[in-house]
């Protein structure tokens, strides 16, 4: 009788870690809310509501690749205007335009980016991300999905801009410093599928990231596509650019605005 209830045991186990996934690819959609940040009338019939793009994560149980899908990614509202009035925008670089590789063995992570024409190697280390766990569980894509929860404190304010009315006219200048807020992560995990992964730099549960809502809809990823296979080829560290730190990168990226903003008249709009 012991050795049957052994046997039984045995094969529930083997059945439940052929069940598990340790390796995969995910395409997500990510929503952003622009309205979120914007009080502006005006500029909100200008922008539309919700920027869509698609990214995908290529991870095995210990490395990831997260990346834009530039083909399925929707026209930026940001990128032209009409009316005599013209809307700029700055892209340059993060996870949006680059790879972004982690080594989970190795706590690293390493975002390529392109700055000014030049290409950069970001590179980190991976830090333990306090989420709380809970026993609330929803259905994705088949999967059975526990929430996770967590406090993050960022950096908010409204899209920076400066408004030229014409010519003689005095420019007027959005000199608002971002504020601190704290704000709420709510991320969807599947147990079934062993890596620490998700999509952006979000991670470090005990299962792949499904949905992920920042900010209470401000911004959202949504898991669209799960296969249980990833080419191991396309796994590898990007090696193409100066090594940086995350601080280096991101005084470049401010100089680099502050050199942006134009000087003289002209009748348009910058958004940053």
């Amino acid at each position: 009788m012991k050795k049957a209830f052994f046997l039984i045991a045995a094969a529930v186990s083997l059945g439940s870690l052929k069940a598990q996934v340790k390796q995969g690819t995910i395409v997500y959609e990510r929503k952003i809310n622009s309205h979120r940040t914007i009080t502006s009338e005006q500029m909100r019939a200008m922008i539309p509501e919700f920027r869509i793009s698609k990214h995908i994560l290529m991870f095995s149980d210990s490395i990831s690749l997260y990346k834009l899908i530039p083909e399925n990614e929707a026209p930026d509202p940001f990128a032209g205007g009409g009316g005599g009035m013209r809307v700029m925008s700055f892209s340059i670089g993060g996870s949006d335009g680059g790879d972004l590789f982690k080594n989970f063995t190795q706590s690293k992570s390493v975002l390529s980016s392109e700055l000014a024409g030049k290409n950069y190697l970001i590179v980190d280390s991976i830090t333990q991300q306090p989420w709380k766990l809970t026993n609330e569980t929803k259905q994705i894509l088949g999967y059975t999905c526990l929430k996770a929860t967590r406090k993050i404190t960022v950096q908010v304010s409204a899209p920076r801009m400066m408004v030229f009315g014409g010519a003689g006219a005095s420019p007027t200048r959005d000199t608002s410093r971002p504020q601190p807020r704290e704000i709420e992560v709510v991320a969807w995990y599947a147990q079934d599928i062993i890596s620490p992964v998700g999509p952006d730099s979000y991670g470090q549960l005990p299962g792949v990231i499904l949905q992920l809502d920042s900010d209470n809809g401000a911004m959202v990823y949504t898991a669209l596509e799960i296969k249980k296979e990833v080419d191991q080829k396309l796994l590898k560290e990007p090696k193409k650019g100066k090594t940086v730190t995350a601080a280096e990168f991101n005084k470049m990226r401010m100089d680099l605005m502050q050199q942006q903003m134009p000087s003289g008249g002209g009748n348009f709009r910058i958004g940053g």
